[in-house]
């Protein structure tokens, strides 16, 4: 069914329900920093409350023989179910708005859309880096069983590209050669665009020739710290039970109140695959 026939009582008809969800899906997707390298799986329905995920924590080599006469089984050192919260933003759209822009014959705006999808984006990848202990879920940054590297001082030329060698070299020894991706805090991140010593080339550039899947940023990553990650669904994916979905919720003193909502989890499979890029002075 279509959200007029759906949403029989909200302000829009079927072309306005259509730019709504074309701003809030452009705005969300503008956001978003975990999706643009982590595997999706889904959607699975928005009736699902959890998820399985096999977690596996030792890697094993495959078999050799000349017939294949014995199996050689992948299988996880243990599994859990998790939770899939809900992670949604309310918006108000006033009545008055909606009359002056039908009277006048201009478009309706959707500033207040736009703005709770991207509070909603955020808040999925503040679930991705840092989880959520309400629903015992971790993140990248905190998940048991990760890889840590102590950085050196960025303000340092040529430091950053020395600890993402480090970083890497940590993961590769434990099986894990790529691609990769890196994502950093702000601060971190704006050290970067610094000319390479002995080049003409910024130190991010380099860097992207071995982190090959990505080098982001993130505000919902605090401090001076950031991550490193062996990308690909046998890693971790993003499950996806509904994706961003706008509903109308109801009237308040002639007033629309309408929901953008998502229902995913982060599942980390390996979480070896993932080195922590952390802060020296963290601690002191």
């Amino acid at each position: 069914m279509d959200k007029e026939g759906k949403f029989s009582t909200s302000p829009f008809d079927r072309s306005e329900w259509t730019r709504l969800e074309s701003t809030v899906i452009e705005a969300a997707r503008r956001q978003l920093v975990g999706r643009r390298f982590i595997d999706i799986y889904g959607p699975l329905g928005e009736g699902i409350q959890s998820v399985s995920n096999d977690i596996f924590e030792e890697s094993h080599g495959g078999g050799i023989s000349l017939r294949g006469e014995s199996l050689e089984l992948s299988q996880p050192t243990r599994r859990v179910n998790l939770s899939i919260p809900m992670l949604y933003k309310d918006f108000i759209l006033y009545w008055r708005d909606l009359e002056q822009a039908k009277t006048l014959g201009i478009p309706i705006d959707m500033s207040a859309a736009a703005n709770a999808a991207v509070q909603c984006a955020r808040l999925e990848d503040d679930l991705i880096f840092n989880g959520f202990s309400q629903f015992e879920l971790p993140g990248l940054m905190n998940v048991k069983g990760r890889l840590t590297h102590i950085r050196d001082e960025w303000m340092k030329p040529g430091k950053a590209f020395e600890d993402t060698v480090d970083a890497i070299g940590k993961l590769q020894q434990i099986g894990h050669n790529g691609p990769y991706a890196m994502v950093l805090s702000p601060a971190l991140y704006s050290l970067l665009h610094r000319v390479h010593p002995g080049t003409n080339v910024l130190e991010i550039e380099h860097i992207r020739e071995l982190i090959t899947d990505g080098v982001f940023q993130s505000p919902e990553i605090k401090g001076k710290a950031g991550v490193i990650i062996a990308t690909g669904q046998h890693n971790l994916d993003l499950a996806i039970a509904e994706d961003f979905y706008t509903a109308y919720l109801d009237t308040e003193h002639m007033n629309h109140l309408f929901r953008v909502y998502e229902a995913i989890v982060l599942r980390i499979k390996r979480p070896s695959s993932i080195c922590t890029i952390e802060d020296p002075d963290t601690d002191k």
